[in-house]
């Protein structure tokens, strides 16, 4: 009797493991043969969060998210799923738009979910190495309060899960309260604002469409201007909208967080300045400029001051304040209003932004 239970318990271990490859292959195919839309299956790495019809992205969160990309070098294309490692991989690391040397901050070491694993310099950030049970998140090194700061986060791995998300947060946010639940951690409370890689941005238990999804290979920006009190999102360069307008006096940690399996991201830009005359100067100048044309190039400036001005405010001069268009839903309300005004930090220009919290 002893022999037959042990025999047992050994077939139903082997049926188990035959049934997880069966639908993980199934998922593969499904994804390879089918065009997924609101009207097929949608799956997910969790149950934990409740479905949204309004605003369910419009692919499986199981599949990572492709097009978006900041460039569109070989690099990007190389995307392979190994069902067996339950993960998805890519051969070659993409360089592309990482020009920076020094940053003003990078991810800290101390302080970072234990599923998460630091390297380049503390620049980039790897989640669930092996397979993730829940949320990883990790704050920058630097507690950001006065002045002007901007810095840039890269998708370096394929984008899907329950959530992927860039944003901020202050230092009482706990970063390991959902290291066994799958949730979007950044903006579950008042104390956090997070762009998640469907689009939806989150603030205090709430989340609205905000932009077009983001994938691998996406650059997302992010402009944090506590003399207007105000946080704004970038894509690929490109300004997405004012997501918040009561930054004032407030002192954040950059943050990013994520649900996926064998996900990371990258800093590849992170500078501050102070909100001088130069900086007001240079950023209304930009504002004036045509959209794609450097600044630096085409204006007649002494040889000193261009390099002056490169150096210091280089970043400011690079941003393009066009608005990029999306097919997302606009929340209704006062602070709805034109796309084609493009981004500001002018607190009068921001009460006509799409999207935004007050």
């Amino acid at each position: 009797m002893s022999r037959r239970s042990r025999n047992s318990r050994a077939w139903r271990y082997v049926w188990s493991g035959i049934r997880r490859d069966a639908d993980a292959r199934a998922l593969v195919l499904a994804s390879e043969n089918e065009e997924w839309g609101y009207d097929h299956q949608q799956y997910s790495d969790s149950d934990s969060e409740a479905e949204y019809p309004a605003i369910v992205p419009a692919v499986p969160s199981a599949v990572p998210v492709t097009g978006e990309s900041y460039c569109s070098c070989d690099s990007q294309m190389e995307l392979s799923c190994n069902p067996r490692l339950r993960g998805y991989t890519h051969m070659r690391d993409c360089h592309c738009g990482e020009d920076d040397q020094d940053f003003d901050w990078v991810w800290d070491e101390g302080s970072r979910s234990s599923a998460t694993l630091l390297s380049c310099e503390n620049r980039k950030v790897s989640f669930h190495s092996e397979y993730s049970c829940g949320t990883a998140a990790i704050r920058g090194s630097k507690e950001l309060s006065e002045g002007q700061h901007f810095w840039e986060i890269k998708m370096t791995s394929p984008v899907y899960g329950t959530d992927m998300m860039v944003g901020i947060g202050t230092s009482d946010v706990n970063l390991d309260k959902y290291r066994h639940t799958f949730c979007s951690l950044l903006g579950k409370d008042e104390d956090s604002w997070g762009l998640s890689y469907t689009g939806l941005l989150h603030h205090n238990g709430d989340k609205v469409s905000f932009s077009s999804r983001f994938g691998q290979g996406s650059i997302i920006g992010v402009h944090l201007d506590t003399w207007h009190g105000t946080l704004t999102f970038y894509k690929n360069r490109k300004c997405i909208g004012v997501a918040a307008t009561e930054m004032k006096n407030k002192s954040v940690f950059p943050m990013a967080c994520s649900t996926a399996a064998k996900s990371s991201m990258k800093v590849i830009r992170s500078v501050s300045a102070a909100t001088s005359l130069q900086y007001l100067c240079c950023s209304r100048l930009r504002k004036l400029l045509p959209s794609g044309v450097d600044a630096l190039r085409v204006l007649p400036l002494p040889p000193g001051l261009r390099h002056l001005l490169h150096s210091k405010l280089g970043w400011v001069l690079s941003l393009d304040h066009t608005h990029t268009h999306s097919n997302t839903h606009t929340p209704p309300g006062p602070s709805s209003g034109s796309d084609s005004e493009g981004c500001s930090s002018d607190p009068e220009a921001c009460q006509r932004k799409r999207c935004r919290w007050t």
